[in-house]
């Protein structure tokens, strides 16, 4: 009896563990369930709703693209991120990152249950167990892991539902593409695909299976297995990526053997603002949609961010074009630049960079220079420090990087120099804006606005205006061509000439010289000679007879804004215009008489392809198709018969006494070339503007003082400074056939009653690019 009821109640003790240990199981069951309840709601912290999954807030760049599809650069502040869809997307770089993050992926949904046993079995000692769409869902929503263990849980709560949620919300696929497009690979690296292009130099699709492997191998820990730091760390995580995708049969062993022993060639590529292709012109285009951001809001009435909301801006540069715009630019710089270094050497020029300025000036100038610069502005207005301060610091010698070209190429070098003394140094480099567009559209199809971004960001196709010389005639000869009918074959005597001072309110006399001097007069010219070889009197003599305001109308009419004052004197290129303004003015002459205002953007787009911003042409008639025909023959006069004549042949070959700056240029075009080189007063600036049927180029090289020149014409003329860039452009351009750059004759008008086919220049007019140029007059050279 005693036994039984102490098996009875032994029963009764069994049953209330049983009791206890379900009412546990139960009871943590539900606080489990509550606990995710709670945190679907909010309780422990905000969640994302439907609308917020949907449309995840990420910072996407601005996207600038050519018009030949290829991105020129971004706008972004801290995230310099464009999405790809899945379908950019390599299957060797999804099947990596399957096999080494989730390799049960395609089988759950947002959660890995055997991943998540195992990881609680081992404490976390066997691996992670959050899946693709746990780290996307943490990438997206909540960051970084807190170090205390209950708020670590929680966030793992809400992983776990968000993970299921953008599970219900997105395809497998969109998840993939949405995980790759969220991180962060370092080195401005947002995304992959701008991981790819900074890291390889290429798109996404183009990656193959290693470098594919080295970006999958980043995901575990960016900040360590970062391939510019850390080189051996980055290979040996490719390497386990590798034999991943080897243990779940997406590559052979063999193959990955064979990958394991290679670098990874790594190509990086930087993007910033002040690197890559074309920043002169994306600096030019920041102001641009800054100013179409503050007149176009959005439909909600808030502005649009040009950094944060993704959108995509067309313009019409063509990448090819401006590279070799640059090249061009990289190939002769360089060279001009160190002519002019040995002829401004101490010994040479005491007072290098500058010529006709004695000390007192040259103070005055480096003073006024000092007050108009960023440390002056930032020490002024930031810091607040008095102008004692602040002189006083720029002599004070401080480190820093400066600008050199080396072995043909820009380059940096650290050195320590007082801030006066680098801005001298930097007032001894030749500068250069090019230009370059289709004169039948308007799209502008390459933009240099100087040698190098980061150090010279001053623009000097748009901002930049400087005297253009001999490049204002042909405004002069339209004016006759249209209000008198001349005809290129019209001759005048080639004699002093002089236009009274009472005349269009002169406050004197007005008599311009030509470049020869005294001995560069007698007989007669054809306007076409005359114009090929820059002579300044005949200029004058069609500006006394048309009128300055006749001419300087036609220049407002074909676009220049710039003060073009209405005096006898501008016959000669005095007015100071952008390079901007002359290649819009003259495309109108290759235009048939139609000026096309210049266009850089087509479209503006949102991150959603909706099109916010679509250019509409301005065009507006100045010339008749004639008039504007007899011009453009006028100048290729130029390329005939004056100082662009070397276009046509190796230069080189037929000179002694140039250097190689100037010559080795094989360029031999043969094809029609309509140009106008310009050289101002003591050669402080050299033009040429080239055009081709369906091609306008400017080009302008000077210094960024006036006062700081070559001393000589031999070197400081356009068709030495400028004419050899638009050559080796129009070289290049020509190479690439798929550019189509036109190597026709100029469209005549149907009606032509204008006399343009001259008799053939003379053996004298062929000679002149040995003299034309070289002896200086008082204003302008050619």
């Amino acid at each position: 009896m005693a036994k039984a009821k102490k098996e009875t109640k032994q029963t009764q003790d069994f049953s209330k563990y049983i009791r206890w240990f379900w009412m546990l199981f139960v009871g943590g069951i539900l606080a489990v369930a509550l606990i995710f309840l709670l945190a679907s709601w909010g309780a422990f912290g905000e969640m994302p709703d439907h609308t917020q999954l949907e449309n995840p807030r990420t910072n996407l760049a601005t996207e600038i693209i050519s018009s030949d599809g290829q991105t020129l650069g971004k706008f972004y502040y801290n995230d310099n991120r464009t999405p790809v869809s899945y379908d950019e997307l390599p299957q060797h770089l999804v099947e990596a990152l399957i096999a080494t993050e989730d390799a049960r992926y395609h089988s759950h949904s947002g959660i890995d249950a055997r991943g998540t046993l195992r990881a609680i079995i081992k404490l976390g000692s066997g691996g992670g167990a959050s899946t693709i769409s746990q780290q996307l869902a943490k990438q997206l929503f909540h960051g970084e892991g807190s170090k205390n263990i209950v708020e670590r849980i929680l966030q793992k709560v809400k992983e776990w539902i968000i993970a299921t949620r953008l599970e219900r919300q997105y395809t497998k696929e969109e998840i993939i593409a949405q995980y790759f497009n969220i991180y962060d690979f370092l080195n401005n690296a947002d995304g992959i695909r701008s991981a790819s292009r900074i890291y390889f130099g290429k798109e996404p699709k183009e990656l193959n299976l290693k470098e594919s492997a080295m970006l999958v191998g980043m995901f575990k820990n960016s900040a360590l297995y970062n391939p510019r730091r850390n080189p051996v760390g980055v290979k040996n995580r490719r390497n386990v990526v590798l034999d991943q995708m080897a243990k779940y049969d997406y590559i052979t062993e063999a193959v990955r053997d064979s990958l394991r022993q290679t670098d990874i060639d790594l190509k990086y590529t930087p993007e910033s603002h002040r690197e890559g292709i074309a920043t002169y012109f994306r600096g030019y285009l920041d102001g641009f949609m800054k100013e179409w951001i503050a007149n176009n809001p959005k439909p909600d009435g808030t502005k649009w961010n040009l950094y944060n909301d993704g959108l995509k801006i067309y313009t019409t540069i063509d990448s090819r074009m401006q590279k070799y715009a640059e090249d061009a630019v990289q190939q002769h710089m360089p060279r001009l630049q160190a002519e002019f270094f040995h002829q401004n050497t101490p010994d040479r020029n005491p007072t290098a960079p500058f010529l006709e300025l004695d000390q007192s000036e040259i103070r005055d100038l480096m003073d006024r220079s000092m007050r108009q610069s960023e440390r002056w502005r930032h020490m002024k207005y930031d810091l607040k420090k008095s102008n004692e301060e602040i002189i006083e610091s720029f002599q004070k010698p401080t480190q820093m990087t400066v600008f050199q070209w080396k072995d043909g190429q820009p380059s940096e070098i650290d050195t320590i120099m007082k801030p006066i003394d680098s801005m001298r140094y930097y007032k001894s480099f030749l500068r250069t804006g090019m230009m370059s567009m289709n004169p039948q559209t308007g799209h502008v199809k390459a933009w240099v606005g100087g040698i190098n971004y980061r150090h010279f960001q001053y623009d000097m196709v748009k901002q930049g205006r400087r005297q253009i010389g001999s490049t204002f005639k042909p405004f002069v000869y339209a004016s006759a061509i249209d209000q008198l009918h001349y005809s290129p074959c019209d001759e005048f005597p080639d004699v002093p000439f002089c236009i009274e001072a009472h005349k269009y309110g002169n406050p004197e006399e007005w008599c311009p010289k030509n470049s020869g001097g005294a001995n560069d007069y007698g007989g007669t010219r054809t306007l076409k000679s005359a114009l090929a070889n820059s002579v300044n009197t005949i200029t004058a003599q069609l500006m006394d007879k048309v009128g300055p305001h006749t001419v300087a109308d036609l220049v407002k009419k074909l676009g220049v804004e710039s003060d073009v004052p209405a005096v006898p004197s501008i016959a000669l290129g005095t007015p100071d215009i952008s390079v901007y303004e002359m290649v819009g003015a003259y495309a109108a002459f290759a235009n048939q008489g139609v000026y096309t205002k210049p266009v850089m953007v087509t479209n503006i787009e949102d991150k959603n392809g909706t099109i916010l911003y679509q250019f509409k042409p301005e065009t507006r008639d100045v010339l008749s198709e004639e008039t504007a025909y007899v011009t453009v023959k006028l100048l290729e006069g130029v390329t005939q018969g004056g100082s662009g004549t070397r276009l046509r042949h190796n230069w080189a070959r037929n000179r002694t006494d140039y250097k190689e700056v100037i010559t080795g240029y094989p360029y031999e075009f043969t094809n029609p070339i309509a140009g106008k080189t310009g050289t101002t007063q003591n050669q402080s600036d050299g033009w040429f503007m080239g055009m081709v049927p369906n091609l306008v180029t400017g080009v302008w090289v000077g210094a960024e003082d006036r006062a700081a020149h070559f001393a000589s014409i031999t070197y400081g003329q356009g068709a030495a400074m400028a004419l050899p860039i638009w050559g080796l452009y129009m070289k290049s351009c020509y190479a690439d056939e798929e550019l189509n750059i036109s190597k026709d004759e100029f469209p005549e008008p149907e009606e032509l009653t204008i006399n343009v086919n001259c008799s053939v220049v003379t053996e004298e007019d062929n000679d002149a690019p040995d003299t034309v140029e070289e002896t200086p007059d008082d204003l302008d050279f050619g």
